[in-house]
């Protein structure tokens, strides 16, 4: 068996910057080398929000969500700053706002900086429970097998427990829910390394949480995962289900040391993408990416970004932190990285395999 189906990771997820050029004009992008299907963008040298969009719920000043509030579905542009509207074949176009005044200041404001990540899914999802007697709701939406991602929309009517086809054929390691009508739900996290009877926010900072209402306490399984009777999950959610592909991502977690010299956590390939959160304290969620910084031994970097905040890059202190050719480490004793004893969750997506599909092993730092 090959060590991995994907040797180009880039067709699935990439990370795009770029500098404003004027804050009155819309403005495409392209280079992402492929239609994405989730983009989720950043300013990175000012205080704006997290922007989410994605193919499933549609684009447009309508369908903004930010990971860094708990507003519903479509409030995030009452500020006029812009907003995604169309997923174009190399990239997405944006438009300025449409709020009183409204300009491009989260994608295009002159001089400033920007980052976007991207992914896809791609393949049409819907699920009819009663026909298909998979799940107990309806579910639609667009998934990749082959990447091991899925953008799901469910509408449930009540608090009732449920179970929802998810599309991936595969269990999904990490989910990432948020009600899209509430106006003061939070993102809800499973991860398999806190379990299903926990749960973290996006949004927030919190340790995790322990209730049956997230997850009803029920690992998913390679067709279905199961919702409680949380009043998130009333009305109409989307969720972002991630299954493990090998050479290509990579949802697990590491105890801290306390020391500088932190410790190391494979992955099985190098990274382009990481994020982190302490799940036992309150700490901020970290971001790091392959294209706005440089991740090598002895060199340090202040160019986090934290998704629960709409803190500009690099608040707070600098950090050393290596992306290597099959993992990743961490050299501080930063709270937010390296508490002793400290467990830490993460998500990851590849720059590069370890080993080709071939057995061509990637080059070593």
């Amino acid at each position: 068996m090959a060590y991995t189906d994907i040797d180009k990771p880039s067709d699935y997820f990439n990370t795009i910057i770029w500098t404003g050029a004027s804050d009155t004009a819309n403005r495409a992008f392209t280079g992402v080398g492929f239609q994405p299907d989730l983009v989720w963008s950043k300013i990175r040298d000012d205080t704006y929000h997290h922007n989410w969009f994605d193919s499933v719920r549609g684009a447009g000043s309508d369908k903004e969500i930010n990971s860094d509030t708990s507003g519903a579905e479509g409030s995030g542009d009452t500020d006029g700053y812009g907003f995604i509207s169309s997923f174009d074949t190399d990239g997405f176009s944006t438009t300025q706002g449409t709020a009183s005044g409204g300009r491009n200041l989260e994608y295009n404001q002159n001089n400033n900086t920007f980052v976007a990540w991207n992914w896809k899914a791609g393949t049409s999802f819907s699920n009819d429970a009663s026909s298909t007697s998979v799940g107990s709701v309806d579910s639609t939406g667009s998934v990749s097998t082959d990447a091991g991602f899925s953008i799901i929309n469910v509408v449930k009517a009540n608090t009732t427990a449920h179970t929802v086809a998810h599309g991936l054929g595969a269990v999904p390691q990490m989910i990432i829910g948020k009600s899209r009508t509430g106006s003061s739900y939070r993102w809800i996290v499973y991860h398999q390394a806190i379990g299903n009877t926990h749960a973290l926010y996006l949004n927030e900072d919190f340790a995790k949480t322990d209730s049956v209402t997230f997850w009803n306490d029920t690992t998913p399984t390679s067709s279905v995962f199961s919702l409680g009777t949380d009043n998130s999950w009333n009305g109409t959610s989307i969720f972002y289900c991630f299954a493990e592909k090998k050479g290509y991502s990579k949802f697990g977690s590491y105890t801290g040391n306390g020391n500088a010299d932190g410790p190391f956590i494979y992955t099985g390939f190098k990274p382009a993408f990481i994020i982190q959160k302490r799940s036992d304290s309150a700490h901020d969620w970290q971001l790091h990416d392959n294209k706005r910084g440089q991740y090598f031994p002895g060199n340090v970097v202040n160019n986090r970004i934290e998704p629960n905040a709409n803190n500009a890059e690099g608040t707070g202190d600098d950090i050393g932190y290596d992306f290597l050719s099959n993992g990743f480490k961490t050299r501080t004793s930063n709270a937010n990285y390296n508490a002793s004893g400290s467990v830490y969750i993460y998500m990851a997506f590849a720059e590069n395999p370890f080993v080709t599909s071939t057995g061509v092993p990637a080059t070593a730092k």
